[in-house]
């Protein structure tokens, strides 16, 4: 893919997203950035027809197919070899513990004791075999030769080579029974063909979950990626958020405050009336409830008798007033006319304050 694919510039972000995404997951590149730097995208897809998806250049990437491909076939005979030495092992440990708990046959005893002869002095060959960087000294004063005259005679190792073959074949033949009971917990009832005959197939299907593992962490790999590219977006749009946000308290809740406060104060001034009202209204109920229609009208012709006799006064007041100006110039029968005049102002202010408390009474 060149640079001069792009048929146009969303098509053209869209495969270069796709390549970002396969071939340079670190980059976490979003569809603006590629698109605010052109050269850039650029660059990455022609870099891109260089690099395989782990980030490698073609040709390191085959030297590197090759040498795995080496060490695969080196690890599968070093496991080889050390299987069949673990095996044997196994064999001689097991020997021993038999030796202990009962008695072994002639034959059993010249069998172990050959291989564990033959093994060690195997062992000890290797050990003191020339090829080293630095030269060693003889093991014991032994060169190669001294230890395989400790080699056990010819014919008794071509006799147990051949029982070591079975032998091998049998514990590697438990083994494999018990893998395939630790894989598959109900075939440990089935019988010894049905159990060769699973474990023949046992290697497909552990090739198969081991592939199905592989693609998983696959797929784990690519949700991380996306993931991660979700959760910046996510905290662009948190932040987004907050910044709306901010501008609604800023413009919108500032400038109506006024309004809704003075909308506010029309509301306690309505709620307050209203319960001065009500203040009101319980007041005449009291005074309903009290006084009944009866007591009124008979309040009501105690006043009017009240304000009559009130008149009355009044007009006495006033003529008196007229007669003390008459008699004004009169000597004690003034006095006289001024005590009867002081009694008639006392007797009318009475009969005013008893009618002022009887109108609070009734009100």
């Amino acid at each position: 893919m060149a640079s001069g694919d792009f048929c146009s510039p969303g098509e053209g972000v869209e495969i270069l997203q796709q390549v970002c995404d396969k071939q340079f997951p670190p980059c976490a590149l979003s569809e603006e950035d590629l698109i605010q730097n052109p050269n850039f995208s650029k660059l990455l897809l022609r870099l891109s027809q260089h690099v395989d998806e782990s980030g490698l250049s073609l040709t390191l990437a085959k030297e590197q197919a090759q040498a795995w491909n080496e060490v695969r076939l080196h690890r599968t005979a070093w496991l080889r070899y050390e299987i069949l030495q673990r095996v044997i092992q196994e064999l001689l440990v097991d020997y021993y513990v038999k030796a202990q708990d009962t008695n072994l046959t002639s034959e059993d005893k010249k069998f172990h004791e050959t291989l564990e002869q033959r093994l060690l002095v195997t062992e000890l060959t290797q050990l003191s075999s020339p090829g080293q960087e630095t030269e060693m000294p003889p093991l014991l004063g032994l060169d190669k030769a001294d230890l395989l005259e400790l080699m056990p005679p010819s014919q008794d190792f071509v006799w147990m080579r051949a029982r070591l073959q079975l032998e091998v074949e049998e514990q590697l033949k438990r083994k494999c029974f018990t893998l395939l009971c630790y894989h598959d917990p109900s075939s440990d009832t089935d019988g010894e063909a049905l159990k060769a005959a699973k474990v023949w197939s046992l290697t497909e299907v552990l090739v198969g979950e081991k592939q199905q593992c592989l693609e998983a962490k696959g797929q784990q790999k690519e949700q991380l990626v996306l993931l991660e590219k979700k959760r910046a977006t996510y905290s662009q749009v948190l932040l987004r958020c907050l910044s709306l946000l901010k501008s609604l308290l800023q413009e919108h809740r500032l400038k109506t405050q006024p309004e809704l406060d003075r909308i506010n104060t029309q509301y306690l001034e309505v709620k307050c009336s209203a319960m001065i009202l009500k203040l009101r209204m319980e007041e005449l109920k009291i005074l309903s409830d009290t006084y009944s229609a009866e007591k009124v009208e008979v309040h009501r012709l105690i006043r009017d008798r009240l304000e009559g006799a009130i008149h009355l006064q009044e007009q006495d007041l006033e003529k008196s007033r007229l007669v003390l100006k008459t008699y004004e110039v009169l000597g004690e029968d003034f006095e006289d006319l001024v005590k009867e005049y002081t009694q008639l102002k006392l007797a009318t202010e009475d009969k005013r304050w008893a009618l002022q408390e009887f109108s609070k009474a009734c009100h």
